[in-house]
């Protein structure tokens, strides 16, 4: 049985531990507050965007050198998957939901005889592909993690994908991220960049008797390799973003879980301390009065 001095000890610990975890709660909360508002702002932006080039490309379906971004390069060979995780962990199984998913797109891959390629961004994404896969790395990003997003990180990432996507290094895209859905659910799914999934319903608006006649000025295709470039970035923003908001909630949550075991774990240990402390002033009593009857 540990000593009361040890008991002491672990409680003391154990309350520096709860004041932090605690800490940790109110300012993931106070971040989830703004990221949460972003990512919700950024979500019907990011579906417009989709949905119009959508409609663009419906419009210019059966022509012959479509954009990369848009059609691919017409091989499924090369899959390039994008693991977006945070930099710092003390969030539950935030980073890890997304690297199991990863690793069961690249088993599902590899099996079908495809070639697999990581691009990793967040600290804890590239630490743990370095040790599992380090040799399908081709580029990483870290630092994204932060007061706010900017869209340059976005839009670097966008450039990196693009290159490899126009040198024809990359046939596939995936976005592999957690969707926020509330403080306590994130959900993780991969989200295909190129080629270009078409929103729901954009590609058939055509065939409908009220669907909406457009003219583009300038043509099509040259609208094409305007948007499609800004495209890919708002979609890598849209998810960074999602992944900002989920890592707080994801932190708020385990830190106040983790402040909740705090004080179970002291109310355990102070119940034994004061049986342990008790139990010695027994003794020593009974020690005091046998001591007093043999005299």
């Amino acid at each position: 049985m540990a000593s009361l001095k040890e008991l002491r000890a672990r409680i003391g610990s154990i309350k520096s531990t709860r004041k932090i975890t605690s800490a940790m709660k109110m300012v993931a909360a106070a971040k989830l507050r703004r990221a949460q508002a972003s990512a919700e702002a950024a979500r019907p932006y990011a579906k417009a965007m989709r949905r119009m080039l959508g409609e663009l490309a419906a419009a210019t379906s059966g022509e012959e050198g479509a954009p990369r971004l848009l059609a691919g390069t017409g091989q499924d060979k090369v899959h390039l998957l994008v693991p977006l995780t945070s930099d710092r962990g003390l969030c539950g199984g935030f980073n890890s939901n997304v690297h199991r998913l990863t690793l069961q797109t690249i088993r599902r891959l590899q099996s079908e005889g495809k070639t697999v390629r990581l691009l990793p961004v967040g600290r804890r994404a590239l630490n743990f592909f370095m040790r599992e896969h380090a040799d399908l790395i081709v580029d990483h990003v870290i630092g994204v993690s932060g007061k706010e997003i900017p869209f340059s990180i976005a839009s670097d990432l966008g450039d990196k994908i693009n290159t490899l996507i126009e040198g024809g290094d990359v046939d596939v895209c995936t976005l592999v991220f957690n969707r926020f859905h509330n403080a306590m659910t994130q959900v993780p799914l991969c989200q295909q960049l190129v080629p270009m999934v078409m929103e729901e319903g954009s590609g058939d608006a055509t065939l409908s008797d009220d669907a909406a006649s457009y003219e583009f000025e300038p043509d099509e295709a040259t609208l094409l390799a305007m948007l499609l470039p800004r495209n890919l970035q708002v979609q890598i923003y849209a998810a960074l973003l999602e992944t900002a908001a989920g890592e707080n909630g994801a932190r708020m949550t385990a830190m106040d879980n983790a402040t909740r075991n705090a004080g179970r774990s002291i109310d355990s240990l102070t119940q034994v301390y004061n049986r342990t402390r008790q139990t010695n002033i027994t003794n020593e009593l009974i020690e005091i009065i046998s001591g007093a009857q043999a005299v």
